[in-house]
């Protein structure tokens, strides 16, 4: 019913830049907050940032200052801007969001993406 897809990844050198893409699309009335996780080989999916309906961000501790989200209501979509990668960025990276589908579905439901691998080289 809902669809993430994430676009944009892709190997980069390290000190370099990518930007990443998560389009949502199916039948819904609205979006919440929206996010990106990031998974790392052997490690767990940890949260990068969230990005409000309203625009207002929030950052996990080590992306701060480098990484930039954004969304655009119209399109529903949201952006990951990374700047100044290191090789510890290297990961598989997921779109979260909360949807509110509307019609008789109460409440707000929770959809990811399939993921898109960034590779940070040293």
């Amino acid at each position: 019913q809902v669809q993430l897809v994430e676009s944009g990844g892709g190997v980069v050198q390290a000190g370099g830049s990518l930007r990443v893409s998560c389009v949502a699309s199916g039948r819904f009335f609205s979006i919440n907050a929206m996010g990106w996780y990031r998974q790392a080989p052997g490690k767990q999916r940890e949260l990068v940032g969230t990005i409000t309906s309203g625009g207002s961000t929030n950052y996990e501790d080590s992306v701060k200052g480098r990484f930039t989200i954004s969304r655009d209501n119209a399109k529903n979509t949201v952006y990951l801007q990374m700047n100044s990668l290191k090789p510890e960025d290297t990961a598989v990276y997921y779109c979260n969001a909360e949807v509110v589908l509307g019609y008789s579905y109460i409440g707000s439901f929770e959809y990811w993406g399939q993921g898109t691998q960034v590779t940070v080289s040293s």
